[in-house]
């Protein structure tokens, strides 16, 4: 309970070891990201058991978020050393096969509402084209601005350009089914575009019989314009920077996180900010003072958990990269004032009005612990919305629901046994406080819930205890 802002880590190549993987742990890795994009079945396999084989603290395994590659557009087909000067012609088509005049893309993307003039990007913006016209509807003709050597599998982002392409791909759909099979706890849905994204999402896990939280990855130029109901329908949401960069100009990025965080704030919804926080230990032990400011702002800015990539699936240092980020979370964290929030407006649920009391009443009665009881994370959640400065532990009988809360900012999850009543509660908060010293004799602490107990998004009750 050290540090409140979680920290998700993400599995490749330079930590695919148990040794490796349970010293990230240790060093406080709340969640491991796998990253659907690269590995056959069986190596994907491999990794959710290497995943399981970890112990936090507690006993209980990290929390797994399974990213889904979604459908990235690279470059399938190009002709060999193809190097493309300023002010040269080239097509970007699916139709037909490379040549000296065509680049060819992932098959069955289609373009629409292309306006001449609109910017195609290649390879994170280091070769820029800029469309002159629409050839056909899988083909678009441009003139070089920026040149340079175009390889193949590189991505290629489209923005001001309506790409005609599935929310899931077969292989998104094979990969979801076996998150589902294999034990994921989080789904992140790659290159969102609106809300009734999520549907597609839905439907396979109807078909499973499985439902997990699914975070949007906020990294289209549409998504921004349909940031708030993305926001609102999805469990979480995460700026992904990457792409994002490429897609809108890299200077209003910063302005495009901060907005993002207020509208998942304001709707209650975990956030996380990935890419790039300290691209730099990919090759040094150290990060530069940078990386350290752009860290320390996302936490003021009020995310739940920060997110490295590269850093630690490719780099040489992933351990010193977790240690370094613990140390920048927790000096930020003791520099930091309440983030205690107002009630919203349009508040019209108790348990929005139960959860932000939870907070008031910790703080005005300068209390340290707030205990809830929760079935489904939802009351945790609330509460974690409204930033108190109190520990908040989330005792819950359910192991995945357990992992789940590894994301939300300031929850330290809790597995205790089944309860059944809400006389049995003051007793299983003791018995936790307790094991874990938490409390003296004779201090308070706040307890919150729902009555009938295991309905989800019934928090209505608080109560002040004294151990």
């Amino acid at each position: 309970m050290s540090i409140k802002t979680k920290i998700i880590a993400t599995v490749g190549p330079a930590c695919d070891n148990i040794e490796t993987l349970q010293a990230m742990v240790d060093e406080g890795v709340n969640a491991f990201r796998l990253n659907m994009s690269h590995g056959d079945e069986a190596a994907k396999r491999n990794l959710y058991s290497l995943i399981q084989s970890l112990k936090m603290a507690d006993g209980q395994r990290p929390c797994i978020l399974t990213d889904l590659a979604g459908p990235k557009i690279r470059i399938t087909d190009v002709v060999d050393n193809l190097t493309l000067e300023a002010g040269q012609s080239i097509s970007i088509t699916n139709e037909r096969g490379a040549d000296e005049d065509h680049i060819s893309v992932t098959a069955g993307v289609g373009f629409t509402d292309v306006s001449e003039g609109a910017k195609i990007l290649i390879n994170d913006g280091r070769i820029q084209l800029k469309v002159v016209e629409a050839e056909s509807h899988h083909s678009i003709k441009c003139r070089t601005e920026i040149g340079g050597l175009v390889e193949p599998r590189k991505g290629v982002n489209f923005p001001g350009i309506t790409l005609d392409v599935p929310t899931l791909t077969d292989q998104d759909k094979a990969d979801l089914k076996m998150a589902l099979e294999c034990g994921a706890d989080w789904i992140a849905l790659s290159f969102v575009r609106s809300a009734e994204d999520l549907d597609e999402v839905v439907a396979v896990m109807n078909e499973a019989g499985k439902h997990l939280p699914v975070m949007a990855k906020i990294e289209k130029w549409e998504a921004l314009n349909d940031v708030d109901a993305i926001t609102e329908a999805f469990d979480a949401v995460m700026v992904a920077r990457g792409d994002l960069g490429v897609e809108i100009p890299a200077e209003q990025v910063p302005l495009a996180q901060k907005q993002i965080i207020d509208v998942a704030g304001t709707l209650g919804k975990p956030v996380v900010i990935a890419t790039q926080m300290l691209e730099s230990m990919v090759d040094s032990r150290t990060p530069t003072r940078a990386e350290v400011s752009d860290i320390a702002n996302a936490i003021f800015d009020g995310v739940d958990a920060l997110m490295v990539t590269g850093e630690t699936a490719a780099g040489n240092y992933p351990v010193d990269v977790i240690q370094t980020l613990k140390r920048v979370i927790r000096e930020t964290e003791l520099a930091t004032h309440s983030g205690r929030t107002s009630l919203p407006e349009d508040v019209n649920h108790t348990a929005d009005a139960i959860s932000h009391a939870v907070c008031e009443i910790a703080m005005d009665l300068d209390i340290n612990i707030i205990l809830t009881m929760t079935h489904s994370g939802s009351t945790a959640q609330m509460i974690s919305r409204y930033r108190p400065q109190a520990a908040v532990l989330a005792l819950t009988p359910f192991d995945q629901i357990a992992r789940q809360l590894q994301l939300v900012w300031g929850v330290t999850p809790v597995k205790v046994g089944k309860y059944d009543n809400i006389e049995a509660v003051p007793d299983v908060c003791n018995a936790v406080l307790s094991e874990r010293q938490l409390i003296g004799s004779g201090d308070s602490y706040v307890i919150t819930g729902g009555v009938p107990m295991g309905v989800a998004g019934t928090t209505n009750y608080l109560s002040v205890q004294t151990f």
